[in-house]
């Protein structure tokens, strides 16, 4: 699914800090061409559609320093809804960056744990949760890899008690993104940085389906398409999925008790959110003991400042156990490493290679888009949204229906326009889901 706030979009930066520090000033904030129209829309998507914000409900809101414009609309759009309070948590990239480079060393084995136990406690609470993302992908990229892995994991461990808030959704969350100077500069890296913010945001605003007047209607219109999607497989109740084309011959095995998802959720609390924004995604949990076959990447994998390329697994009894690529292969096999789970899937997501963001040929280098752009699997953690009745099982039931548990939850694309998907039902007949890349029903 999700990018999850996708697992390692909801873990905060390492560093984060409250408020504004010295000596920021919103002059080079204020000055990039967004269009403040379309950037409000934005804002009024992401409290109206993206966490349906009830009134009295507080807000836990973490954004790089950069977004500060957006921050702003989104807390006008928010009190206007009757939120109680908003706060804020802002990080900043040369303050991440001051760690890799002056950090002693057992830095990298810390995290904030104490943060992130507030943050359970606020989510039991009721408060919402919302992500913005848009710091440099590629901002860790000429740091000690191995440090980069440490921390990575350190956060993922001190994360857990509020990550577990996400992912059983006990409260309605949502994660949107800001054009930044150094990411737009990373997806067009030809351009002039005002150049490249503008296209950014352009790209951003498409995709965020806010770039015409009626963005309210036309979400409540995606998401009746996702919806009917959902109904129909989850109708079939398909026993395996099977994949077919250039580099795949994959036979994804499905949870027992499975349930599809995609757009709108409804959360613990009673609230109805679209937790990704943008989303072209119908998901659900595999089994991470019946996968078999192998497959290769579709597109690269951004992570942690590493792009990965050309990604190529085999499967047996649903654990990787042969991994390769053209490019990044040390971190592959260190996330791999991370824990038992990491080599097994938490997720399969189906996108048709018409979505939006596959059509506007961008690599985004950022899986809140890039997943959206193609079919996807993801490695560990699954989601206990994804079974029926899914909030009432316990982590050993969910486990013992095929449910992954991991550290981790890693999405890369598998679905091209040569992909070929049959539904496998209980009696071994198949059944048409893709053909070429799209929806064959």
């Amino acid at each position: 699914m999700l990018a999850l706030l996708r697992l390692g979009m909801l873990d905060l930066n390492e560093t984060e800090t409250f408020g504004r520090g010295p000596g920021m000033t919103d002059q080079r904030i204020t000055s990039t061409p967004i269009d403040p129209v379309k950037l409000d829309r934005l804002a009024e998507v992401a409290v109206k559609v993206g966490l349906g914000l009830r009134p009295g409900q507080d807000l836990l809101l973490t954004a790089p320093a950069i977004a500060l414009p957006l921050v702003r609309r989104i807390a006008v759009h928010a009190y206007k809804a009757g939120v109680g309070i908003v706060t804020p948590i802002l990080s900043d990239e040369e303050m991440t960056l001051a760690r890799y480079r002056h950090g002693h060393d057992n830095s990298f084995d810390r995290a904030a744990g104490w943060l992130y136990e507030g943050m359970a406690k606020a989510f039991a609470d009721n408060t919402a949760r919302l992500a913005i993302v848009g710091d440099n992908p590629m901002l860790l990229s000429g740091e000690d890899p191995s440090k980069v892995a440490r921390a990575s994991k350190a956060n993922s461990m001190a994360y857990q008690p509020a990550l577990e808030k996400i992912v059983n959704f006990d409260t309605n969350w949502n994660i949107i993104a800001y054009p930044s100077p150094s990411w737009a500069k990373q997806v067009f890296p030809n351009d002039s940085e005002e150049v490249a913010i503008g296209k950014l945001a352009d790209a951003i605003f498409a995709a965020s389906r806010v770039d015409r007047e009626d963005a309210m209607a036309n979400w409540a219109s995606h998401n009746a398409v996702l919806r009917e999607r959902t109904n129909w497989l989850n109708g079939q109740r398909f026993r395996a999925l099977q994949y077919a084309g250039p580099g795949v011959d994959l036979t994804i095995g499905l949870a027992d008790g499975h349930e599809w998802e995609g757009g709108a959720s409804l959360s613990k609390n009673g609230i109805s959110c679209n937790a990704n924004i943008p989303t072209e995604e119908v998901f659900t949990t595999p089994h991470c003991r019946r996968v078999y076959g192998h497959v290769v990447s579709s597109k690269p994998l951004s992570y942690q400042g590493t792009l990965i390329d050309n990604i190529a697994v085999r499967f047996e009894d649903g654990r990787i156990v042969d991994a390769k690529a053209s490019r990044g292969a040390e971190v592959l096999n260190k996330v791999l490493d991370t824990d038992e789970g990491a080599r097994r899937l938490g997720e399969v997501a189906l996108v048709p290679h018409s979505s939006p963001i596959s059509q506007s040929g961008l690599l985004f280098y950022n899986t809140l888009f890039d997943e959206n752009a193609a079919s996807h699997i993801a490695l560990g953690q699954c989601y206990s949204k994804c079974f029926v009745n899914g909030s009432q099982l316990t982590p050993q039931q969910i486990a013992a229906q095929g449910g992954n548990q991991s550290l981790i939850h890693i999405d890369w694309m598998i679905g091209s326009a040569e992909t070929d998907i049959d539904g496998i039902l209980a009696d071994g007949s198949k059944v048409p889901v893709f053909r070429k890349g799209e929806w064959a029903k």
